[in-house]
């Protein structure tokens, strides 16, 4: 049967090791794994691909205006930029990555270094993020309530130190939960290998990925958003109280600000709900896991939609910004 010692077999298998014996590679790894390719795909890739064009396209204008006019290069837009770049390392590395896993589920062909770049990429532009956001907000809060600090703190040259201090935090607080993940493949059974299930998944314990999840979520999206919210609050009291909003610009450069940190919490609270339902999953109840399912679709396009939808609140609700992103770029080099 199925090229195996029948008499062997008979004395040490069961039901079920005869079945699997007797499938297929493909059938054994779909019984195991699940379908090759998500019934998601082209649905989500349709949303990805148009949140991928809007996003680069609008991420890069970014940037480009703010390193080639100098009335731009203000410290909150230096902030703005290191945000943009982070939402196009996302687009343009991160979500192809996602797309071609969708497709394929398995076996994942990048290799074990693919592996922790994944992981590594999408922990350091999450990380990033909430900490350009968080000194954003505290750059305006300093700015409004104590604007004698101003020339002190926002120096140009202080502000890059900090951009960069940022990254390499960011760097830094992603390596736990990389070195989480590594390459998984099915078991071997009865002396048959399965290379083709080869997928990128975690590795180690998994007390110690939920204790990292945990711990993340809290630093790196609660605490932060307590943060931005008692500094706006306090922002948008002292200019009521002292109505010191003397220009259409600045009203409308607080509003995009403010607005911005309102629909970053809500594009990146699905992301880090998915990571804790992942962490306390039960994967033996499948109402669960369709129900995770659901849930992962919602915080991948709302991951994304995170990394597009800045340079539009830029454009619609700063005057400033809607006159550099109509105006020609200058030619020459950047004004850095």
């Amino acid at each position: 049967m199925c090229g195996i010692n029948i008499s062997w077999l008979l004395a040490n298998a069961t039901d079920k090791d005869l079945t699997d014996l007797c499938l297929g590679e493909a059938e054994y790894l779909v019984r195991y794994m699940g379908p090759l390719r998500s019934p998601f795909f082209f649905p989500i890739c349709v949303a990805y691909l148009s949140i991928f064009m809007v996003g680069v396209l609008g991420n890069s204008l970014t940037c480009a205006v703010i390193l080639r006019h100098r009335v731009m290069q203000t410290p909150p837009h230096y902030y703005l930029m290191s945000l943009a770049v982070s939402d196009l390392l996302v687009l343009l590395l991160g979500m192809p990555l996602e797309l071609y896993d969708m497709w394929q589920n398995y076996p994942f062909l990048l290799g074990e270094g693919g592996c922790y770049f994944k992981i590594f990429l999408f922990e350091t532009v999450c990380f990033a993020s909430i900490l350009n956001v968080t000194a954003l907000s505290v750059e305006r809060y300093v700015a409004v309530v104590h604007p004698l600090k101003v020339k002190h703190v926002s120096m140009h040259a202080h502000v890059k130190r900090v951009i960069v201090v940022l990254w390499v935090l960011s760097m830094l607080c992603a390596v736990p939960n990389t070195s989480m993940h590594g390459i998984k493949e099915l078991p071997v059974r009865f002396g048959r290998r399965f290379p083709n299930s080869a997928i990128c998944d975690l590795v180690k314990p998994i007390w110690m990925y939920n204790l990292i999840i945990l711990i993340s979520t809290l630093v790196f999206f609660l605490l932060p958003m307590l943060i931005i919210s008692i500094l706006y609050l306090l922002i948008g009291l002292q200019l009521h109280r002292e109505k010191i909003i003397t220009t259409a610009d600045t009203r409308c450069s607080f509003g995009s600000e403010s607005v911005l940190v309102v629909l970053f919490g809500l594009c990146w609270a699905p992301f880090h709900i998915d990571r804790l339902m992942w962490s306390y999953l039960d994967t033996s109840s499948e109402q669960h896991l369709k129900i995770f399912e659901y849930v992962h679709i919602i915080s991948g396009v709302c991951f994304y939609l995170s990394s597009a939808i800045n340079p539009i609140l830029y454009n619609f609700m700063s005057t400033r910004f809607r006159e550099m992103f109509t105006q020609p770029l200058p030619k020459g080099r950047p004004q850095l």
